[in-house]
């Protein structure tokens, strides 16, 4: 089915937007873990998740934003992430959080996958989606090796 320039930005830009709401739970789960857990722990957790889940949330809302100024589109207000019950627990934060986080890596790949970002010309675009996926790269690893730790 063909679609205008117009149409395809729009996709592009909800499906950033979906993506950086997803980071954003994943951040507020990450966020519960970090004040559940003991001092090392609570350490890990930040220097190999919540940092660099942090630095692509962040990244991708001013992709979304500067994508939206450079072609006229209303950009969006993201609300405030909310992480979860409290009953969820450690291991159910953390399962919260990579959900999420991959949930986000799946709508960016998908987008990058479908060459949107190439029909509709935005290079910067296009390397912000590359540079968010590769901060991304290996947190569910991470998280799951974190969680081996955890469970001691």
């Amino acid at each position: 089915m063909p679609y205008t320039t117009a149409e395809a930005r729009q996709q592009l830009l909800d499906t950033m937007a979906e993506a950086a709401e997803q980071l954003g739970s994943g951040l507020a789960a990450l966020g519960e873990l970090y004040e559940r857990v003991d001092e090392l722990s609570a350490d890990a957790v930040e220097e190999q998740l919540f940092r660099p889940v942090q630095s692509a949330y962040g990244r991708t809302r001013r992709a979304h934003g500067a994508f939206a100024e450079r072609h006229g589109l209303p950009q969006r207000a993201f609300a405030e992430p909310v992480a979860g019950a409290p009953a969820l627990g450690v291991k159910g934060f953390l399962d919260s959080a990579v959900s999420a986080i991959g949930a986000a890596d799946g709508l960016l790949a998908n987008l990058q996958d479908s060459m949107l970002p190439v029909e509709v010309g935005d290079v910067e675009l296009r390397s912000d989606l590359t540079q968010i996926r590769s901060q991304l790269d290996g947190l569910s690893a991470r998280a799951r090796e974190l969680e081996r730790r955890l469970g001691r």
